[in-house]
């Protein structure tokens, strides 16, 4: 493809030679990504195993490397759960994939559900669709920030692409705010003391109290 250019929108266009450096930090900015918890992610009906992951676990930097790439197996439908490690107040999903008729055309994000699969994301209410284009720039895809303020993980659902039997993704990235679980108020045991060095955390509770807050939803 001769279309990989399309970061030159975040250029430094001020005097002086090219930095690459400068191109990086505006994105990193509000890029989501050691926050995603890559061990979790779940892709069905992809062609080899962990290809969805492989493609979320491509930094900023590797974001127009060809390889890898994540395609669909028996028909064209992928469906892709994301867990983070904490809350999201999501911005906009990231997208780049081939100039062809592969590239995916329908995107619905589904909120907090571990439990979907392909019959149950088509008979849920997705909490917003998108709609892709076939291009191999990177597409940054706005959300309604009112509706996905409080984002513990998404579920990705490329329903059709534009007329091919398979789905090819080259990357995907997520722009947004995060709040680290343990950073979140919990309430905490301490054992008695009349020495507060000698206060000790009492261990899991702080965790079993995130968890609940994870999956209380």
């Amino acid at each position: 493809m001769s279309h990989n250019h399309s970061h030159s929108h975040i250029h430094d266009h001020g005097p002086g030679n090219h930095n690459h450096d400068d191109e990086v930090e505006p994105a990193l900015q509000s890029l989501i990504w050691k926050q995603i918890d890559f061990e979790s992610i779940r892709t069905l009906n992809e062609r080899e195993p962990d290809q969805g992951a492989k493609i979320l676990e491509k930094t900023w930097p590797q974001r127009l490397d060809p390889e890898p790439i994540l395609e669909s197996d028996s028909d064209e439908q992928i469906l892709m759960f994301v867990p983070f490690t904490g809350v999201l107040k999501l911005h906009s999903v990231l997208i780049r994939s081939l100039e062809d008729s592969s590239a995916p055309k329908t995107l619905k994000l589904y909120l907090n559900r571990d439990d979907l699969d392909f019959s149950t994301a088509s008979d849920l209410q997705p909490k917003q669709t998108l709609e892709l284009s076939q291009t191999s720039e990177i597409q940054d895809l706005p959300v309604k920030r009112t509706s996905f303020g409080n984002t513990y993980s998404l579920t990705l659902f490329f329903e059709d692409n534009f007329g091919n039997e398979i789905t090819r993704i080259s990357w995907i990235g997520f722009k947004g705010e995060f709040m680290n679980l343990n950073r979140e108020p919990v309430e905490v045991l301490y054992e008695k003391a009349a020495n507060p060095k000698d206060h000790t955390l009492i261990q899991g509770v702080g965790d079993m109290a995130s968890q609940g807050t994870r999956h209380g939803m």
